[in-house]
């Protein structure tokens, strides 16, 4: 019979800068040759568990299911950001269940943490790991999978008691590896739960996340994209600091694209900014949460900044970084935003330098402290704002590719189906196109030097010249 040893961490402890671990043995004998079917919703960085859980389960034996084939056990990571997002994951369980009849189901994530009795009531779904429980995920799974009695079993704990960081570096079937710094959240907006879903902001030491950094180079990752829930946050645990994260990661030289995935606005510091700007490897490309440009608005989200410090970013940014990609997400529709306080969010993004917008809309989220907040927005009045904020976004990213026609850059090429055009990413996320006559197969995961073309057919992306 066939055993494995799995390296899995038990907690952080918080007063030393390092993993605690506990060996466990897992008998793989029952997984050998059996196949998996995997359904992420939400961030990237549900992306990266969702991948690492893959890679776990590869290594147990498991094998990925094909499109077309019945899998032996499906795992699904949710998400619950909006109510939206709630109905999407138990759709994705009841369609799983539907289409692999017998499987061995697993939900994990947001949405398993804050509804695991909901969820486990699900016909169909066999166990349900909370935030906490889900760095545990191969050890649940092989004691349930084994002794499986028809009965769905959950595992959660409460939001304090959240506290395992579970290590994730994996590319999945995409190009870019995805480097998970941080999770959790201490700022408790008032329109969010992921703080009860996440825990509160932990991370692991910094060396412990170069050595992962440089197992991705081994395997031929060129490209990492540092994930996480306030990665800005970094060091809590640690004692530790972001920029010094950045600076630790930018000295492995076989790495040669970094991008930071999202940070709050008083969170990006001008030092870090100032680093990035003169670094070998972290792209000119941010990706910064505002979610509403009237102060009114930020107060009553109980945001950490106003819109005179995000403008100072934002213009710091492009000080230094005059082609900085700069995405930026917006909320529409909460509770308290007037029509005169959109006005504000709407005039505020118009005369900033930012490349593109995230727009969505709000959801009521049970339990949160929005929900005490009398003036409420119509779903039309959402989806009209919606709708002209989207607008926006699109002639600001047009604008900002169309500046770039005839430049020479480099590109990271990805994978494409064969006689399909092929797609990658210049230093500032400009996405180009190459047509299938001129696409090869060695192209994916290199770095091309080429000049930007006009737009394509569907104006998604600049055409490449080689």
């Amino acid at each position: 019979m066939k055993s494995a040893f799995f390296c899995v961490p038990l907690h952080i402890d918080r007063t030393t800068p390092y993993y605690i671990y506990r060996i466990r043995m897992i008998d793989t004998a029952a997984f050998q040759g059996k196949k998996a079917k995997y359904f992420t919703l939400g961030c990237k960085l549900n992306f990266s568990e969702t991948s690492t859980f893959g890679k776990m389960l590869d290594e147990m034996g498991v094998v990925t299911a094909l499109k077309d084939e019945q899998a032996d056990i499906c795992l699904i990571n949710t998400c619950s950001v909006t109510d939206v997002a709630d109905h999407k994951c138990r759709q994705a369980i009841h369609r799983l269940v539907r289409e692999n009849p017998g499987a061995f189901v697993v939900v994990t994530g947001c949405y398993a943490q804050l509804e695991p009795e909901k969820i486990s009531k699900i016909e169909g779904v066999d166990l349900v790991l909370g935030s906490n429980e889900k760095a545990d995920l191969v050890q649940f799974l092989s004691e349930a999978f084994v002794s499986r009695n028809g009965t769905a079993s959950h595992y959660t704990k409460k939001t304090k008691d959240i506290k395992t960081f579970a290590p994730s570096c994996s590319r999945g079937n995409r190009t870019r590896y995805f480097l998970k710094v941080q999770d959790g959240c201490d700022y408790f907006c008032t329109y969010c739960t992921i703080p009860y879903a996440r825990g509160f902001s932990r991370n692991p030491t910094i060396a412990s996340l170069v050595a992962q950094a440089e197992e991705a180079a081994r395997e031929g990752g060129k490209e990492i994209v540092l994930t996480g829930v306030n990665i800005g946050d970094f060091g809590k645990t640690t004692g530790e600091k972001f920029v010094d994260l950045v600076k630790a990661l930018d000295a492995i030289e076989d790495i040669k694209r970094y991008r930071i995935s999202s940070l709050e606005p008083d969170l990006l510091s001008d030092e870090l900014i100032d680093y990035c700007a003169r670094s070998r490897a972290f792209m000119p490309h941010y990706h910064i949460p505002l979610q509403s440009g009237s102060d009114t608005v930020l107060k009553l989200m109980h945001r950490h900044y106003d819109r005179q410090l995000f403008a100072d970013k934002i213009h710091r940014i492009k000080e230094v970084m005059p082609d900085a990609f700069i995405g930026v997400d917006v909320m529409v529709g909460c509770r308290g935003e007037t029509p005169e306080c959109f006005e504000e969010t709407y005039e505020f993004l118009s005369a900033l330098d930012v490349t593109q917008l995230h727009v969505f809309p709000y959801s009521e989220r049970p339990g949160t402290s929005a929900l005490s907040i009398p003036y409420v927005v119509s779903e039309k009045d959402k989806k009209e704002r919606s709708r002209g904020l989207l607008e926006l976004s699109d002639q600001k990213t047009h604008a900002f590719y169309e500046r770039h026609i005839g430049q020479e850059a480099e590109v990271l090429m990805e994978k494409a189906t064969r006689g399909r055009a092929m797609h990658g990413f210049t230093k500032n996320y400009i996405r180009v196109e190459l047509s299938p006559a001129d696409a090869r197969p060695e192209y994916d995961n290199q770095l091309i030097k080429g000049t930007l073309g006009d737009f394509n057919h569907d104006k998604t992306a600049l055409k490449w010249i080689r």
